[in-house]
């Protein structure tokens, strides 16, 4: 986090930091009108910008308090404690507004899935062609509705599927919360 945020007057330092908590959590974010005495604009959307990230990932990693106080240890002691005063009283609101993000991504659950796995013995244009295929079918639930989808993958495609979710599952949580 910037030291940026150590040219605001320590009185003020805890309003601040609440109404970017408050801004993580769907409400308004702390406006530049307010803090335009503080900080030049290009001040201003970095020490937003780096308080939402510390929380977040603060959060979103789910730190301890000794880790979360050892990306904030080169401020001011005062700085550093009303920081973590309101990531401590915070906490599970951050965490429920970062959770409810990640799932505004998509409503679409996987319910079910039956795979089958064919040998394609020939074809209209090939005599021998000897080609296995895997039917995957997924039960998709999504708005309260469930939808049926069915794929055919031969083994090149399968194999570009498994890796993709092999992708999709290194994908920590903290990485889908800063892309919103």
């Amino acid at each position: 986090m910037p030291r940026l945020l150590e040219k605001l007057p320590a009185g003020r330092t805890l309003e601040f930091l609440h109404k970017v908590i408050d801004g993580i959590c769907g409400r308004a974010y702390p406006r530049y009108q307010d803090y335009g005495n503080v900080w030049s604009l290009s001040e201003w959307m970095e020490v937003l910008k780096e308080t939402t990230r510390y929380f977040k990932t603060a959060v979103g990693k789910n730190m301890s308090d000794e880790e979360a106080a050892q990306q904030i240890v080169e401020l001011n002691s005062d700085y550093q404690e009303a920081i973590t005063k309101c990531l401590k009283g915070r906490k599970e609101e951050i965490r429920n507004a970062l959770v409810e993000n990640v799932h505004a991504i998509s409503s679409a659950q996987l319910q079910d899935f039956d795979w089958q796995l064919k040998l394609a013995l020939s074809s209209d244009k090939i005599s021998m062609l000897q080609m296995p295929l895997l039917n995957l079918d997924l039960d998709v639930r999504e708005n309260g509705e469930i939808k049926p989808i069915s794929i055919e993958m031969n083994k090149e495609e399968l194999q570009n599927l498994i890796n993709a979710l092999e992708a999709a599952n290194k994908v920590t949580f903290t990485d889908v919360i800063f892309s919103s």
